[in-house]
């Protein structure tokens, strides 16, 4: 009988013949491919690709109104990613972009609630910034507006802007921060590849106003509009319907150095606190009178009529 070969030589020949047969792979890097220590970049072209993703959430005792308000936002915009509450007090921001990096978004929309009134959207670009602060106002959801309008969920909006956007620095950066945000990009798993509603961002007294429209075309066959003819399509509002107002955009994430500050800005606090000092100075108001007509009266007293003790006997 023939010696038996030992293991370790047989895993020795096999390497050697599997070194000789195979040549090395060469290391991949951003770049492209890297062969015998130079980088060689890739031959097919690749372009720009949007992979924007957002994540929308809010804070902790919101309102049941502005609850739904966040949940039709959420329905618009495809590309979104919906998180728990936060507490926004102990925040300052970290957790937020901590939940950003978690949940690989790019943008974040926070919806904050103080005191049960007061309705606060931060659009963040994370984690580097800008960042802005706005004032919700006059807030209606697609509940309590119930209009006739309905389009295809996940459609790609077109996203329209008022000439105002173009006028000043910060109006351009908030209209560059809302196509990023608002704007689904192309191909999206979750998106339909036509456009059949619209997004108008308009500027009136200094506030962004916000309406959702579909884009309504007749479907019988006598009254099919013709490629390119778009005197039958009309605009049917959906919702949901809410307006902002610039309070300050920051450089950072959540926070760092102020770009900008509305100078005509006036905190809905400060509002409520005028509007009592307007009710409370209508009660002062009643009291001075009343203590001026005693003046009066004790300064310029009646004079003793004569006929007075004419029917006592």
């Amino acid at each position: 009988m023939g010696k038996k070969r030992k293991h370790s030589d047989v895993n020795v020949e096999a390497l050697a013949k599997k070194e000789e047969s195979t040549p090395e792979r060469p290391k991949r890097t951003l770049l492209g491919w890297k062969e015998g220590g130079e980088v060689k970049e890739s031959e097919q072209p690749q372009g720009f690709r949007n992979k924007e993703k957002v994540l929308v959430t809010c804070s902790r005792r919101i309102n049941y109104r502005y609850r739904h308000l966040m949940l039709n936002v959420v329905s618009l915009l495809p590309h979104c990613k919906k998180d728990n509450k936060v507490e926004s007090k102990s925040s300052n921001g970290v957790t937020l972009n901590e939940l950003v990096e978690l949940k690989s978004c790019s943008s974040c929309l926070f919806f904050e609630c103080r005191k049960h009134k007061d309705l606060y959207l931060w659009m963040a670009k994370c984690p580097s910034g800008p960042s802005v602060k706005f004032l919700v106002n006059a807030v209606h959801t697609m509940e309590e507006l119930k209009l006739t309008g309905n389009h295809l969920q996940g459609s790609r909006p077109i996203l329209t802007f008022s000439a105002n956007f173009d006028k000043d620095a910060h109006w351009k950066l908030l209209k560059e921060m809302i196509t990023q945000i608002f704007g689904t990009p192309k191909e999206h798993r979750k998106s339909k590849p036509y456009h059949d509603h619209v997004f108008v961002f308009s500027i009136v007294d200094d506030h962004i106003w916000f309406r959702n429209y579909q884009i309504s075309v007749p479907h019988n066959e006598s009254d099919k509009v013709a490629r390119g003819g778009l005197d039958k399509t009309t605009l049917v509002e959906v919702g949901p319907r809410f307006c902002l107002n610039p309070i300050k955009i920051f450089g950072g994430s959540f926070g760092g150095p102020t770009l900008y500050e509305n100078p005509f800005y006036v905190s809905p606090n400060q509002i409520r606190s005028l509007e009592r000092k307007q009710k409370a100075g209508k009660f002062a108001k009643k009291v001075k009178a009343k203590t001026r007509r005693k003046m009066h009266e004790l300064s310029n007293p009646l004079e003793p009529d004569e006929f007075a003790d004419l029917w006592k006997d």
